[in-house]
C-alpha cells in the first residue's frame, strides 16, 4: 500500500529531508566496469560503533563468525531493454517492468510522449512487435507482444534485449557487452523476472560460497524481482510523501525455518543487499518471525526505521539522496555510514553497482 502523504506545514526535519542523505562523490570514483575478478572488489568493514576495517571480498568469510546466517537474493536479470522503431521510423526503446497478462507487459518508454495507443513498435527485423494498450503516465505504457509461436518469448528476449544496466554506466557507443551480460548478473542466478541486478551478490564466486561453508557459515536464499524503481529519485521534499514501486517475493519455507532456527540460536543473520533486507523485513511480523510464500512489498525502509530480523547488511556504495541508501542509514546510522562514505571516497573505493561492497552490523544506539 502506498505510503500515506503528509500535510503537515513546516519545516521538513532533518531525517524527513532527501537532502540530509547527500554526500559529495567526485564522477571518476563512479565504476563504469566491474573488478577484474568478482572477489577482488574491495570490501570495507563497519562496525556497530563505526570503526572501520579495509578488506577485499575474497576476505568475506574471515569478516564473519561461525553459524553466521548468510540470505541471498537469486533473482535473474533479464534482457530487458529492447530498442526498436515506432510506425513512421522514430526509434523507441522499452524497459520491462512486470508482466500484467497473457503476452502483456508494463513498459518504460522513451519516449513516451511519442507514443499513441494502438501504435506498434517493431524490433529487430520485425519477428517481435508491441502493441500500445495503455498509456499509464509518468513514462509508462502497457503493451501486447506478438511473435512467431515457434519461438518462446524467452528465447526471443534474450536474442533481442539488452542488458538493462542503470543509467549512471556509461555505455553511449555500441550498447552493453558481452562482459556485462555476464558480469550484471550474480553466479547464483536462479529465477527470471529482474530488471536491475542485486548488486551486493555480484561479487561473490563459488570460491568465496565455498569458503563460507567451510567456515560454518550457512546460506539461505529467497527471491525479489528488482525493478526499475530502485534507480527512482526521491522528488519529494518529505521522505513520507515517497512512493516506493511495489516488488515482488518469495521467501521458501526452508529460509523462513533457517532465519527462525538463527535468531532463537542467538546467531547472525546477514542480508546480501538491500533487495534481501527488504524482502526479509517485509514478510517479518512484530516478533521478527518471517512469513514463507509469495508477496509483493513496497516497503520503504529510512530512519528511523527498527529492523526485525538482520544484524548485519552486505550492500554496495549507493547514490546520494537514493532509497537504498536512506535504507543502509536506517541499518547503521546516518553518521556512522556517511562517515564511511567519505573515508571511502577518500580511500579511493569504486561506487554504484559495478563498485565495492560494504558490510556493516547493525548500529546500537544514537546514529
Amino acid at each position: 500500500m502506498p505510503s500515506p502523504r503528509s500535510s503537515a506545514p513546516g519545516p521538513v526535519p532533518s531525517e524527513e529531508n532527501p537532502a540530509w542523505y547527500d554526500y559529495a562523490l567526485p564522477p571518476e570514483r563512479i565504476a563504469q566496469r566491474p573488478a577484474q575478478r568478482r572477489e577482488q572488489a574491495r570490501l570495507l568493514v563497519v562496525d556497530a560503533r563505526g570503526r572501520l576495517e579495509h578488506r577485499v571480498f575474497a576476505d568475506l568469510p574471515e569478516a564473519l563468525a561461525p553459524g553466521d546466517l548468510v540470505v541471498r537474493n537469486t533473482t535473474r536479470v533479464i534482457p530487458a531493454r529492447l530498442r526498436g522503431r515506432r510506425g513512421g521510423g522514430g526509434r523507441t526503446e522499452l524497459l520491462l517492468v512486470r508482466p500484467v497478462g497473457d503476452r502483456e507487459w508494463e513498459c518504460l518508454a522513451r519516449p513516451a510522449s511519442h507514443l499513441k495507443t494502438a501504435r506498434k513498435v517493431c524490433f529487430g527485423d520485425g519477428e517481435l512487435t508491441a502493441t500500445i494498450l495503455d498509456k499509464l503516465g509518468a513514462g509508462r505504457v502497457r503493451v501486447r507482444f506478438d511473435w512467431p509461436d515457434e519461438e518462446p518469448f524467452d528465447a526471443l528476449l534474450d536474442r533481442l534485449g539488452e542488458t538493462p544496466l542503470p543509467p549512471y554506466i556509461d555505455r553511449r557507443t555500441g550498447g552493453p557487452t558481452a562482459e556485462d551480460r555476464e558480469r550484471y548478473q550474480t553466479v547464483y542466478a536462479r529465477e527470471s523476472g529482474a530488471v536491475a541486478a542485486p548488486t551486493a551478490g555480484l561479487h561473490f564466486t563459488e570460491h568465496v560460497f565455498g569458503a563460507l561453508r567451510d567456515h560454518g557459515v550457512e546460506i539461505a536464499d529467497l527471491v525479489l524481482h528488482v525493478g526499475p524503481g530502485t534507480f527512482r529519485p526521491v522528488k519529494t521534499a518529505r521522505l513520507s510523501d515517497h512512493c516506493m514501486d511495489p516488488e515482488s517475493y518469495r521467501i521458501p519455507p526452508g529460509t523462513a525455518e533457517a532465519i527462525a532456527r538463527a535468531r532463537d540460536q542467538g546467531r547472525r543473520v546477514v542480508a546480501v543487499g538491500t533487495t534481501t533486507t527488504r524482502a526479509i523485513e517485509a514478510a517479518a511480523d512484530a516478533h521478527g518471525r518471517v512469513r514463507a510464500g509469495p508477496g509483493a512489498t513496497d516497503l520503504f525502509i529510512r530512519p528511523p526505521y527498527r529492523f526485525r530480523v538482520i544484524d548485519g547488511l552486505l550492500t554496495n556504495f549507493h547514490l546520494p539522496r537514493s532509497t537504498l541508501l536512506m535504507l543502509v542509514c536506517a541499518f547503521a546510522g546516518r553518521d556512522r555510514v556517511l562517515a564511511a562514505y567519505r573515508e571511502a571516497v577518500a580511500q579511493g573505493y569504486r561506487f554504484y553497482s559495478y563498485g565495492d561492497a560494504m558490510l556493516l552490523w547493525r548500529a546500537h544506539g544514537p546514529a
